[in-house]
């Protein structure tokens, strides 16, 4: 028996098939093998084709079953990863009504601040704990606006991982954790937020049915199995945003517990026992994926957009045709502070820890006789690094205290210099672990279906590969003072 776990990232979507009575991934597999494009019509604005994600699944899962390593047809169960926070929008054909607004995108900042003083601050953040912002319920709110066309059409919104289920299954579902991340969850009352509902002036059937994140999300339909090789009874036990799902599949569900991310962004995601609210929602909280209205399990989640994608753009940069393993090990031969050299990453739409300033990217210091490729590389990723410190401390604020950090063997976290500068900078150990987002979301599956009969059967086999201690935590500390200098001259002028 096997499960399938699917991971719709930014840059590509991956899948992984894991064995359910030995928990071992028997295969992965991903497409594209380059970053799936981001289409920008006007500056601040982030979008993808939802019909592109499903491609991009059946193309993926089409390499994983010719690998001949598993038979497709034992597949019994399937479990979905998604980029959080997009906004896709379908008729009552479940056509496609527009591109996705994705997580990036940062047209509705307006329209979410407006939200949050007319609506109440203190409100928004007991009852949301979240500003609207621009998550998914203020970018309904801008098609609502801007394409009243469009919008009267809308049947049915949904995240990007409804999308694919439904893609799958031809059933549409949601749950109070997906909710939750659109800021369409009232925590005090447990319930749709009729106050978030009204003020938009959003129809309650736009909805979809409200199902548990481990529960079946529907049956795939049989022309679908046989078109994917799998078998027509398989079906969807388990939907989560890819940074409570990541944290899933590292295990961390228990308060205290903090996992952490560098892709195309980055993000630190502690659980908590409480409804906690950073007063200028820099940092946000949802329900995690084992929150229960008698149990609250919150996942505090810090988000930074610009970290892997500017690891990206200095690769294209300065070395389009040379790995990312061989970026690393150019950035390894610069000396920690790369000579001076400072990156502030923030070039990838408004920054919610920076109050949805759009900040933008820059490079400074920049000494034209000393400084080499190796130094801009490494500079980069200490610059990313600095950005997590930063919005770590924002965490702390908030009565976050990580004293270990979990991390998948994946993105930036595959760099020695990234790692290094992480825990050097933030002085908090990591945890390395052989899983990703698709695993998690296999074994999410698992635990779906009931299979496996609680997190501690499901994660039994889960172990470390390495971890890693902080080290010159003095020079990371001095470097980090002069660039968060830098960061905060620039916030001001702006």
């Amino acid at each position: 028996m096997y499960f399938l776990g699917i991971d719709i990232g930014t840059s590509s979507v991956k899948v992984s098939i894991v064995e359910a009575s030995s928990q071992r991934k028997i295969c992965s597999a991903q497409y594209p093998t380059v970053e799936a494009p981001i289409y920008s019509p006007q500056p601040s604005w982030a979008e993808q084709n939802p019909c592109d994600w499903w491609a991009y699944f059946k193309q993926a899962l089409s390499k994983a079953n010719a690998s001949g390593l598993y038979d497709p047809k034992q597949i019994t169960a399937i479990g979905i990863a998604y980029q959080m926070h997009g906004l896709v929008v379908v008729d009552k054909d479940q056509q496609v009504l527009r591109n996705a607004i994705i997580w990036c995108d940062s047209r509705a900042v307006t329209l979410g601040n407006k939200a949050f003083e007319e609506i109440g601050k203190d409100f928004n953040l007991t009852h949301h704990l979240n500003s609207p912002g621009n998550f998914t319920a203020s970018k309904l709110a801008w098609v609502k606006a801007n394409e009243p066309e469009i919008y009267q059409k809308i049947d049915k919104i949904m995240l990007p991982g409804d999308f694919i289920a439904m893609k799958l299954s031809g059933t549409i579902s949601t749950s109070i954790s997906a909710l939750s991340e659109g800021i369409f969850w009232d925590f005090q009352r447990n319930e749709l937020s009729a106050t978030l509902m009204d003020y938009y002036g959003f129809d309650l059937n736009l909805i979809p049915a409200i199902q548990p994140v481990f529960a079946e999300h529907g049956q795939v339909k049989r022309a679908v199995a046989e078109e994917l090789g799998l078998s027509p009874q398989v079906t969807i036990n388990y939907k989560a945003g890819d940074q409570p799902n990541n944290a899933l599949s590292l295990n961390v569900l228990q308060p205290g517990e903090v996992a952490a991310t560098a892709g195309t962004s980055g993000v630190i995601y502690g659980v908590s026992d409480q409804l906690i609210a950073d007063r200028e929602s820099r940092v946000n909280t949802f329900a995690h994926v084992n929150y229960r209205k008698d149990e609250v399990r919150t996942g505090v989640l810090l988000c930074i957009n610009g970290t892997g994608i500017m690891n990206s753009w200095g690769r294209k940069l300065l070395g389009k045709e040379l790995s990312y393993d061989q970026i690393n090990t150019i950035a390894a031969t610069a000396a920690i502070g790369s000579q001076g050299l400072q990156v502030i990453p923030f070039g990838n739409g408004a920054e919610r820890m920076l109050n949805n300033q759009l900040v933008g990217a820059s490079i400074t210091s920049i000494d034209l006789n000393r400084h080499e490729t190796a130094d801009i590389l490494r500079a980069i990723q200490e610059g990313i690094a600095f950005a997590f410190r930063y919005g770590l401390d924002i965490m702390r604020e908030n009565g976050l205290y990580p004293q270990m950090i979990r991390a998948g063997h994946a993105n930036l976290f595959l760099s020695p210099v990234f790692r290094e500068a992480f825990v050097g900078a933030t002085n908090v150990p990591v945890e390395v672990y052989d899983h990703d987002g698709s695993v998690g979301a296999a074994m999410g599956a698992g635990i779906g279906c009931g299979y496996y009969t609680d997190f501690t059967e499901a994660f039994r086999n889960l172990k470390p590969v390495y971890s890693v201690a902080p080290k010159h935590v003095d020079q990371y500390e001095e470097n980090y003072q002069q660039w968060k200098g830098i960061l905060e001259t620039k916030i001001k002028t702006k």
